[in-house]
């Protein structure tokens, strides 16, 4: 009589969930396979593989559900029912909130899990920076809606202010990381959208539509 297999004494949602905390934590190369297994409460090697066939595999299942979770405060960016102010502004606080609180690894998943890599695992550090220019082009879709709308100038250099707010929004995920409170980022980005009252401001053609 063939074999039906035994079923899997875990919850694969539960386990993915545990992973992405501990590649968010750590990393993806300092992630072990051992710390992987017993955070899915200690499944064994071959319950592992059959269930993701690979620590990489996994972690793209990991990326996808923080992407679809914490990291859906990136979707501000892209939200055209506010102004596109109000849309950078928005975006860029949801994320500092995020980043800061206490209920999961500090920092973002996408900008600190693969910041150092070897040489074999370059492939991860570019998947991750195919996502992260997902939100790039949404801050440039959204700064492109300002000049289009004339909130902004049409002399505006787009590409040197999506430069400027996706600079700090990166760099968010070290001070969260480090600890900087989420007022201490909240107050930086008062001062941040200061700028983008500047150039609004600023004498040049716009077009209103």
């Amino acid at each position: 009589m063939p074999r039906t297999g035994r079923p899997r004494s875990f919850n694969r949602d539960e386990a993915v969930a545990a992973a992405m905390i501990l590649f968010w934590e750590n990393g993806f190369e300092s992630t072990s396979l051992a710390q992987l297994r017993a955070a899915m409460g200690n499944i064994s090697a071959a319950s592992f593989y059959a269930a993701f066939e690979s620590k990489e595999a996994l972690f793209r299942e990991a990326v996808d559900r923080y992407i679809s979770t914490y990291g859906e405060v990136s979707e501000s960016f892209r939200d055209t029912s506010l102004t596109a102010k109000a849309a950078m502004e928005q975006g860029l606080r949801r994320s500092v909130r995020m980043q800061t609180e206490n209920s999961h690894p500090t920092g973002c998943l996408l900008v600190l899990s693969a910041v150092n890599c070897s040489p074999e695992q370059q492939h991860i550090r570019e998947m991750l920076a195919q996502e992260r220019e997902r939100v790039h082009s949404w801050m440039n879709e959204c700064i492109e809606r300002a000049v289009a709308n004339g909130e902004l100038p049409k002399s505006m250099d787009i590409s040197m202010l999506v430069t400027l707010y996706e600079t700090f929004l990166r760099g968010t995920s070290l001070q969260a990381r480090d600890g900087v409170p989420y007022e201490a980022m909240d107050a930086a980005i008062t001062q941040l959208m200061y700028v983008w009252d500047a150039l609004s401001a600023a004498p040049g053609d716009r077009e209103i539509v």
